[in-house]
């Protein structure tokens, strides 16, 4: 008989080590490829037609219009025209990936080339829960979210407006905002864009946390907007792009389109549409600063043609991610697009649907940087806490698939059959123990006891025991540790610059 109890010893140390959580996702499985070559070359020739033919709108700032025109573009009066190849050749200059640190260097990420990063719903005016329903997101709200986002393994970044927090002044709440994901996270950030002051606030106050001198040579904080589709570039975007690039800091520029209303009807038409406005706001971001981050973003929905609606986890927006993860790889830029996305107004069986289809196509289609990752409900309106932790427990699977397996003997299980002989089992065996704890993905939000135990702990659903878990996790919250003396610097920026302007609220 064989002796196994040096490796049964062993199994049980590993079992009990700690599984580490990596910051970011670096991919070891192959892309999927949707189109072919010549499909690809097809949409990218639509978009450089768009681009040097039609032409797309800057309106409202001056300064980038100066910036185009000194750069070869053909601009009259508001419309800017490039000649073919001319917004890929400065693409070039954008880095194929790059690093966003965070105050605390171990959750830095890599975005771009084969490294993927989710961050939580973005945008919400609304939030919902179990226990008190459908409201305006206040900045209590908006602090749990933040505490909430830092306690989840499975997101790697922090986001930005994880909820508008209704309660405080439109000109002020940024300043708020971005003190709570400095101080209550650890975990790299968005700052805000809707004004260019809002956007100057938070790379000022990004100075403050990191250095400037650590700054002119590191991306700590990045700027997020949508072209106005379609064909519309005005100056949310082109000023957010003249203060985050000119500070060396990362841009995200989105087309939001839905097809039919924003884009043509037609999804290839869509696509080809967001590839010119993204690669023209990716070229000024280069006129601006070369070399500076930049993220290409992609947010295509089709809509239902009788009302008007949009409608997510559909087919068609499912091809546009792995047709756009193509496309942006192509171009050689990091890619971000929509995540668990749904049109349902709670966490239900539609939200489980059309949230995993929008998920999976996202994650097997390549997106670097993938916002809305969780917490999204009700078409972008609200953000869900019981939402936030099912879409969470469902990324970790995501993580897990995405990083592919091991073939070596353990992974063969060579060993395992030294144990157990034909027609025995597996369970107990060293070679189990010394695997169990990683070899499948520990879905906690799903509940796999008999009905009779299920029932007797009260037939809780899955939505029942997410309220449960984030509550749970905000009385076992822990503030990471700050510099004291740029904690206080930081509070007093905010106090400074609100006492500075009057409440505006709108």
């Amino acid at each position: 008989m064989r002796d196994t109890s040096k490796r049964r010893n062993r199994g049980e140390r590993k079992a009990r080590a700690v599984v580490p959580t990596p910051a970011y996702i670096t991919r070891k499985i192959p892309y999927f490829e949707f189109l072919s070559d010549e499909g690809l070359q097809k949409i990218e020739d639509q978009a450089e037609w768009i681009i040097q033919e039609i032409g797309l709108e800057f309106r409202e700032d001056p300064v980038a219009l100066d910036i185009l025109r000194e750069a070869g573009a053909d601009v009259e009066d508001t419309r800017v025209r490039m000649p073919k190849g001319m917004a890929r050749e400065l693409c070039k200059t954008a880095p194929k990936s790059f690093e966003q640190y965070s105050r605390n260097p171990e959750r830095k990420v890599v975005i771009g080339d084969g490294h993927q990063v989710f961050a939580p719903v973005y945008g919400p005016p609304f939030v919902r829960d179990l226990e008190k329903g459908r409201r305006y997101g206040s900045f209590e709200d908006f602090e749990k979210l933040v505490k909430l986002t830092y306690m989840l393994p499975s997101l790697h970044h922090s986001g930005f407006v994880t909820c508008e927090p209704c309660d405080i002044p439109v000109n002020k709440r940024h300043l708020d905002m971005l003190y709570a994901h400095m101080r209550w996270s650890d975990k790299p950030h968005l700052g805000a864009i809707t004004e260019k002051v809002r956007a100057e606030d938070s790379v000022a106050m990004a100075k403050i946390l990191h250095g400037e001198e650590f700054m002119e040579k590191h991306c700590v904080i990045m700027g997020n907007v949508n072209t106005n589709s379609p064909l519309l570039v005005d100056k949310v975007v082109t000023e957010a792009i003249r203060t985050y690039s000119a500070a060396n800091q990362g841009m995200i520029v989105a087309p939001f389109i839905l097809g039919g209303a924003m884009g043509p009807v037609t999804t290839a038409a869509s696509i080809a549409q967001a590839l010119a406005e993204a690669m023209v706001c990716c070229a000024f971001s280069q006129l601006v600063r070369a070399g500076s981050p930049f993220i290409l973003g992609n947010f295509l929905s089709s809509m239902s043609l009788k009302s008007g609606a949009p409608t997510f986890g559909m087919p068609e927006p499912v091809a546009s991610n792995y047709i756009i993860g193509q496309l942006a790889r192509r171009l050689g830029l990091p890619l971000r697009c929509g995540g668990s996305l749904t049109a349902s107004k709670i966490a239900d069986a539609q939200a489980a649907a059309e949230s995993a289809d929008s998920m999976h196509s996202t994650a097997i289609g390549g997106s670097n940087f993938t916002l809305h990752s969780a917490g999204w409900l009700e078409g972008g309106l609200a953000t869900g806490f019981e939402k936030l932790i099912i879409d969470a427990d469902r990324l970790g699977g995501y993580q897990k698939l995405l990083s592919g397996f091991d073939l070596d003997d353990n992974s063969l299980g060579k060993t395992a059959y030294e144990d157990v002989e034909p027609s025995g089992h597996f369970l107990g065996s060293a070679h189990t123990m010394a695997n169990y704890e990683t070899a499948f993905y520990d879905a906690t939000m799903s509940n796999s006891d008999s009905c009779e135990q299920w029932e007797e702990d009260g037939s809780k659903d899955t939505e029942r025991r997410a309220f449960e878990k984030w509550n749970k996790m905000l009385e076992e919250y822990k503030a990471p540790p700050i510099d004291e003396a740029k904690d206080e610097e930081l509070k007093a920026y905010v106090a400074e610059k609100k006492v500075s302007m009057p409440d505006a609220w709108y």
